[in-house]
């Protein structure tokens, strides 16, 4: 058998395939910095002929299925497979393994460390010495005073891995966590509240969710409204879960911080950005997971069930679109 692959993948992930597969084809889509798109997707999977294809980017829809027919695995390396359709995968029967919790240590180191720079005043800190605001008988250590995570209240709006891995680093500094998440039962170190209770009790509000039926615009003014003065709202998930209009007015009309690792269209233009340079938005450009270790996470956690998908081992736990076994 023959593998594709298009995604970024460790060294050492690479030989253990190289030890199950006859050839491995590693043109991953960094070397171009580009993703394919339909018709080149169709060209290279023709050029290639694989039977299974390792992809992070690359547009997998109906029209690449129609065109190529030969494969009999594909293997994504997201957490959600947004960039596959999966009504197309089903038709074909075709089974689709993704990389959950890929990169939940990236975005929750990411997430703490926003935390710590919006609560001990670092940017605002860093750029009054560099305006030269620093002068004999200023007194920085109580202009700039700021505050500890330690016994804050933290809700987390999803406990999956990410949600998971960010309560156990706050844990560590003496936080005290709670949680909302339907499909999450019986976590007897956190406390499980409801929405509104999350919102109205945190210090801190971090938001962890997919985008689906149930969770498109699922924040809007009314929960927004709950937050304390003062209070952190983070969104390093998906920008859709929050109504964008109730967050600019709540922006515009509450003392809170906004820290915004996602924005409904990206990237946006500028005068889209206008209500966001209040001085209480902090905005990163989709970073949050950007670190050199996701390479190796989702190389290892892909590999581990591409193994088990030989074994027919384990399958309604590692595919993603049960619908086909």
């Amino acid at each position: 058998m023959k593998v594709y692959v298009r995604a970024p993948y460790s060294e050492n992930n690479l030989i253990d395939l190289k030890n199950i597969f006859d050839e491995v084809i590693y043109e991953p889509w960094t070397l171009t910095g580009e993703r394919f798109y339909e018709n080149e997707m169709i060209d290279n999977l023709n050029r290639v002929n694989p039977d299974v294809l390792i992809t992070e980017l690359d547009r997998v829809t109906n029209k690449v299925l129609d065109s190529y027919k030969n494969l009999k695995l594909i293997g994504d390396c997201r957490s959600n497979p947004a960039n596959i359709d999966i009504n197309a995968c089903n038709m074909h029967k075709l089974p689709v393994i993704c990389t959950p919790g890929r990169n939940s240590i990236a975005v929750a180191e990411y997430i703490v460390g926003m935390i710590i720079m919006s609560y001990r005043n670092i940017l605002p800190s860093i750029e009054w010495i560099k305006d030269g605001e620093w002068k004999e008988g200023t007194t920085p250590y109580y202009t700039w005073m700021g505050q500890e995570i330690y016994n804050k209240e933290v809700g987390i709006v999803g406990l999956g891995a990410v949600g998971k891995s960010l309560a156990n680093l706050l844990t560590s500094f003496g936080a005290n966590i709670s949680y909302y998440d339907p499909y999450v039962k019986d976590i007897e170190k956190y406390k499980e509240k409801n929405l509104e209770d999350i919102f109205k009790e945190s210090d801190i509000i971090s938001i962890h969710l997919p985008v689906n039926s149930e969770t498109n615009n699922m924040i809007d003014y009314k929960l927004l409204n709950y937050i304390k003065e003062g209070g952190i709202l983070i969104n390093s998930s998906r920008s859709q879960v929050i109504n964008n209009n109730d967050l600019i007015n709540i922006i515009k009309n509450k003392k809170i911080t906004v820290i915004l690792d996602v924005l409904p269209k990206e990237p946006p233009k500028y005068s889209e950005l206008d209500f966001l340079k209040n001085n209480n938005v902090i905005l990163t450009p989709h970073i949050g997971g950007a670190t050199f270790q996701v390479t190796s996470h989702q190389s290892k956690i892909l590999n581990e069930r591409i193994f088990k998908w030989f074994k027919g081992e384990d399958l309604l736990k590692i595919i993603y679109n049960k619908e086909i076994i």
